[in-house]
């Protein structure tokens, strides 16, 4: 079945590529996806897959508890959903990949366009292709190549394909609302075909501090909101270490902060000569896969008022969370999708996989916990290029996993016919 597959994959790679290179020149920042969702959805007819193809707007996923997204206009924003219905009495998976893409940023330090799709030595260039677009073709692939060699599976598979992952995941969140939900899943974000059986959550959070205006020359009439600011940041640092100490899954033996706390911004003062008045200071905060948000926060909340200042026992510190959120998800090491996941990596690649917790949010959180769909991240494509100039990905590894994706779905659908 393996040589099958791979001379399937081999037949039909310059005809995937040019469908990547497609889908990288339709720019899908998020507001603007609806371009390259078309061609995803004409994809998935020509396969043969029923379709559900909507724009996310309903009350439920407007109101819910864990959306989550920078607008809630998603007019040019539909999500696509493929469903390749089984024959009966096989387990269900699903296949999760977001469409958006994060701005180009500074077009100076690019090569090359940024959606031109350009390939040099093996690997394609552009906004997207790594994060996450090579892995969605590496999931199409999968299914397009079971289709192609007559097979039938016992298990219902769905393809998504969602908007807003970047923004903490309102497209998932809609997918699942809707009912496209499964026994497991499978996420190609670009772990560099690393194993994710847990996948950390994060938070953002900002936190106003005030002091007391003066004349900088009688700074001592006045209470520098700075120098506060100083007690919060060391108190946050202590935060992380105790947090991290209790961290013990031999999942995170690689990482050196399994659960960062990172302050990304900070604003204050408005003159040189003046004694500020307010600082405010904003970050992310990582939250376990056994943790829920709830309870992060409370903890968050509970060791800042424990900070020994007078000033700010009378003045107390004003905490928001706010913006991007992302909930934490596990599935447990021993699962049977784990199993036949590693077993096929192996298979195709000839080398033992890597397994580690991903040190940031994907949407496998929201199908773990909202879904009840437990999650495994793996895909093709270099972490440290996401979001980066010049992001590219190996065309190789799109198609090695998606060998490994077929056969996957294969064994855990219950596959017959080869």
């Amino acid at each position: 079945m393996r040589e099958k597959v791979w001379k399937w994959m081999e037949l039909n790679r310059e005809e995937a590529i040019s469908f990547l290179q497609k889908l990288v020149q339709e720019g899908s920042v998020q507001g603007q996806e609806e371009g390259v969702q078309k061609l995803v959805r004409d994809r998935l007819i020509e396969m043969g897959l029923e379709v559900d193809y909507w724009v996310p707007d309903d009350e439920e996923f407007l109101n819910h508890p864990y959306f989550c997204a920078t607008r809630k206009d998603f007019s040019k924003s539909p999500n696509v959903v493929g469903k390749w219905e089984g024959t009966g009495g096989g387990k269900s998976l699903v296949l999760n990949g977001h469409i958006d893409v994060v701005p180009s940023g500074d077009l100076n330090q690019w090569e090359q366009d940024p959606y031109s799709g350009h390939i040099k030595d093996g690997k394609m260039y552009g906004r997207g292709v790594t994060d996450m677009k090579g892995g969605n073709l590496s999931l199409l692939l999968a299914l397009q190549c079971l289709k192609d060699l007559g097979v039938s599976l016992k298990g219902d598979v769905l393809f998504h394909s969602v908007i807003e992952e970047e923004s903490g995941g309102a497209g998932t969140l809609a997918a699942i609302l809707r009912g496209h939900t499964a026994d497991a899943a499978l996420i190609p974000e670009p772990t560099n075909m690393k194993i994710f059986p847990s996948q950390q959550g994060s938070m953002w959070f900002r936190v106003n501090v005030v002091g007391r205006a003066a004349h900088g020359g009688t700074r001592y009439e006045g209470v520098s909101s700075i120098e506060k600011v100083m007690l919060v940041v060391k108190k946050i640092q202590q935060l992380e270490h105790v947090r991290n100490s209790r961290v013990t899954s031999p999942l995170y033996k690689n990482t050196p902060i399994p659960l960062p706390i990172n302050i990304g911004t900070i604003n204050g003062g408005s003159w040189p000569s003046s004694v500020p008045d307010e600082v405010t200071i904003e970050g992310r905060i990582g939250v376990g896969p056994e943790e829920s948000l709830e309870e992060v926060k409370v903890e968050f909340e509970r060791v800042l008022a424990e900070i020994d200042d007078e000033w700010l026992n009378d003045h107390p510190l004003k905490i928001e969370w706010f913006g991007a959120q992302w909930l934490p998800g596990a599935i447990d090491v021993e699962h049977e999708l784990m199993g036949i996941l590693q077993n096929r990596f192996k298979e195709v690649t000839r080398k033992e996989p890597v397994i580690e917790a991903s040190p940031w949010g994907t949407d496998g959180g929201l199908l773990t916990q909202v879904g009840n769909t437990p999650s495994i991240v793996i895909g093709p494509g270099v972490t440290s290029v996401a979001h980066y100039p010049n992001e590219y990905i190996e065309i190789d590894k799109i198609f090695e996993a998606a060998q490994i994706f077929t056969l996957v779905i294969y064994d855990w659908c219950g596959g017959d016919n080869l």
